[in-house]
């Protein structure tokens, strides 16, 4: 269990149990999940993954490598359109089997609370150590190469498995960034986000999950025959995670994640001289709430069908992989109206 006598200002640390893993995903509970059922209305459907090879010819993080898909093999055979016998006219089985090699936040994402750390003196001891939400460590619940047999990274504590054992079924709720501004690049502050939310008539509740449509992951999709970094660079809105108010918004708002179209939810910092975090709404939310992001999403069927019904929630299942040990996972997120 983790250990700690300091807690970040703003925090939410110890709120939901000394050794919690979950953060704001505590605030779907039973109640939350009926109430989100009740979006659905018509049974329609709709995808919010991207194909999980793009961005594809555009490099987003060089870190982040597309899937490579290759056969499963036994010895050197590889089983692909592999037949079980070719002389036994009683086996006609012919199979298929394959195996990924995938970076788990290429394309649509989401974030767990390992994901974003920081250095904190959370054992009072005047020394800063790296430590995650609810004060897990490094070396400790998140382990780098050796730690743990067979994997060169493994979070113990705060995986996606946590996440994907709560199901994450709930209430999504669209605030569409692109009817309010349109495509260009846009720093949005908490007035703004406000402006917006009173413009489209949204209803935050306890336990929703905000879905940000910017306009991001529709260039994206609309340019991969040719990738144009400096438009996209230039396109869709994005919070401004410097602004402390809407840090405060979040917080009292009792959210339970936030999924954007776009690459990083936020504006990064981008001035080396800056103090002290790149990600400062990552910081916020990851590392003091628990509270998961979620990037790269696909709004813009959904946008379009919620806008002419003159809505803006759904019914929202978005479970991670169970992968155990894994820091981020692919997800093919399901809004049902």
């Amino acid at each position: 269990m983790p250990k700690w006598v300091n807690r970040p200002e703003g925090s939410n640390w110890g709120d939901f149990g000394e050794d919690d893993q979950l953060g704001t995903l505590n605030y779907i509970g039973t109640q939350e999940r009926l109430a989100a059922a009740q979006e659905i209305r018509e049974g329609l459907a709709f995808c919010l993954s991207l194909p999980l090879d793009l961005p594809g010819k555009l490099v987003l993080n060089p870190r982040r490598k597309p899937p490579r898909l290759a056969p499963t093999c036994l010895g050197s055979t590889p089983y692909i359109n592999y037949p079980l016998s070719e002389t036994d006219p009683l086996l006609r089985d012919v199979l298929s089997d394959d195996q990924v090699l995938l970076s788990t936040q290429y394309s649509t994402q989401w974030d767990s609370l390992a994901h974003v750390g920081a250095l904190f003196d959370a054992d009072g001891d005047g020394v800063a150590e790296r430590c995650y939400y609810n004060g897990h460590r490094a070396d400790v619940d998140v382990l780098g190469e050796g730690g743990e047999e067979g994997h060169a990274s493994y979070a113990r504590r705060l995986s996606v498995a946590a996440m994907a054992q709560t199901a994450i079924q709930g209430r999504g709720v669209l605030i569409d960034f692109v009817r309010h501004f349109g495509m260009g690049r846009t720093i949005v502050t908490l007035d703004m986000l406000k402006d917006v939310i009173k413009a489209q008539d949204v209803e935050i509740r306890k336990g929703d999950i905000l879905l940000l449509r910017t306009g991001y992951a529709e260039a994206l999709q609309d340019m991969q025959e040719a990738p144009d970094p400096d438009r996209l660079n230039a396109t869709g809105a994005v919070l401004d995670g410097t602004d402390k108010s809407l840090h405060e918004w979040i917080t009292q708002s009792r959210i339970a994640a936030i999924a954007a179209d776009n690459y990083a939810v936020e504006n990064p910092h981008t001035d080396p001289h800056a103090c002290c975090l790149r990600l400062p709404l990552h910081h916020h939310c990851l590392f003091k709430l628990g509270l998961p992001l979620a990037e790269l999403w696909d709004l813009r069927a959904l946008a379009t069908a919620l806008a002419a019904r003159r809505r803006n929630a759904a019914f929202l299942t978005a479970p991670p992989l169970f992968l155990p040990g894994a820091i981020g996972s692919p997800v093919t997120p399901v809004a049902t109206i």
